[in-house]
């Protein structure tokens, strides 16, 4: 039986890292693409601060075909109307579904759900409603090693950035952060597991602050720095 072709929305960090895995071992579909949003003006992935090369080296070890959305301005209008674009070509290829690594932020599936609506498309959750505290620990022990990239300031100690997504890392954080952080607490980057050949060899230079303004409210979030080995 013809597997259905689908898109993996791709941020190279550990849920859609893991929503994959889920996608691959099921084996109900065939994962034609991985979608990444890259912001051009500096080449990285947003929040997470990933370089675009390192995200290029995990599709190609991982082995599927890396497509990437370069966004300019960072304001919701232009995702929205370059990402309509973008899924209106992947239709002309017989693709209709995208799948995610979302666990609980309903406003978030919700929003993509109607997103995808507008172009006649449909999304696959594979972690949705999941105990984020038993899918942190199962993700570790399948054998995947993940890269702390990014964390608030506000929520988590400086410390533990650049350090790996290991139980030690749960055990230390703070009650309030969710073990996966969903809540966009921290990010992470995927180096290794058994969707990757082989694990993505990269370089970790000192840490860098950055701030932003959202809302009246200012934000301040700690990056480690990486480049490809």
């Amino acid at each position: 039986m013809k597997k259905e072709p689908i898109i993996m929305s791709w941020s190279g960090g550990k849920d859609s890292s893991m929503a994959l895995h889920r996608i691959l071992q099921e084996g109900k579909y065939e994962v034609k693409y991985l979608l990444t949003t890259i912001y051009q003006p500096n080449g990285r992935v947003s929040m997470h601060g990933v370089p675009e090369v390192l995200i290029e080296q995990q599709a190609q070890l991982i082995g599927i075909p890396l497509k990437v959305q370069y966004i300019e301005e960072k304001t919701h209008d232009e995702y929205e109307n370059k990402m309509r674009n973008f899924l209106s070509e992947m239709k002309a290829e017989g693709i209709y579904k995208v799948a995610f690594g979302d666990i609980f932020l309903d406003d978030l599936k919700h929003y993509r759900e109607q997103k995808l609506a507008e172009v006649d498309m449909t999304g696959i959750f594979p972690l949705w409603k999941e105990n984020t505290k038993e899918l942190a620990h199962y993700f570790i022990e399948q054998g995947f090693k993940t890269h702390i990239c990014s964390i608030d300031n506000s929520l988590i100690s400086k410390n533990l950035i650049a350090v790996d997504y290991t139980h030690e890392f749960l055990a230390q954080l703070p009650t309030n952060v969710d073990p996966c952080g969903e809540n966009g607490e921290f990010h992470t980057f995927c180096y290794d597991g058994p969707i990757f050949s082989n694990p993505v060899k990269f370089i970790i230079y000192s840490p860098t602050i950055k701030t932003y303004h959202h809302d009246g409210k200012v934000y301040e979030y700690t990056f480690s720095d990486l480049i490809l080995f």
